[in-house]
């Protein structure tokens, strides 16, 4: 694999997060990805912060607003945002600021009421279980999920 020289490594990287949004740890990983010297990458990464292409509260209310379209529950989000290296702080703090609790109930119930159609249930009871399994697996807290599983035996 060829190495990229720190110029052209940064003019890339500059291209790559113009594009979308990205944080420090997607441009690292594909700053070595296209064989840029170990050594640089620091630089580079500092570079690209410094001049704003890399935004890490930028790039987390981003991902979160997109999650939240995708109906991902708070969980799975602070999750993915973990494993992306963003500080648990600054997740808390975007969650916090983005997260109507009012919305996201209402979110998370016309999920429920969407997947409820979809299955099959012999009890109540059963049908209580296979919906919050669904929800957990999206990432809502288990508060929430039983906030909104309130079913009737009239419902069914």
């Amino acid at each position: 694999m060829k190495t990229l020289s720190k110029e052209e490594a940064l003019s890339k990287a500059a291209a790559y997060c113009s594009i979308a949004e990205h944080c420090i740890s997607e441009a690292a990983r594909k700053l070595s990805d296209w064989g840029t010297e170990k050594e640089a990458i620091p630089s580079i990464i500092q570079y690209l912060l410094k001049e704003k292409y890399i935004d890490e509260e930028r790039y987390c209310r981003c991902f979160i607003n997109d999650k939240l379209l995708n109906k991902w529950g708070r969980n799975k989000i602070a999750y993915a945002l973990a494993s992306k290296n963003i500080p648990r702080n600054l997740i808390a703090e975007c969650l916090s600021q983005q997260l109507d609790p009012q919305a996201y109930e209402q979110m998370l119930s016309a999920l429920l009421e969407s997947k409820k159609k979809s299955l099959k249930a012999r009890s109540p009871y059963e049908l209580k279980q296979k919906l919050a399994r669904f929800a957990a697996g999206r990432g809502f807290e288990p508060e929430v999920i039983h906030k909104c599983i309130q079913l009737d035996d009239d419902e069914l």
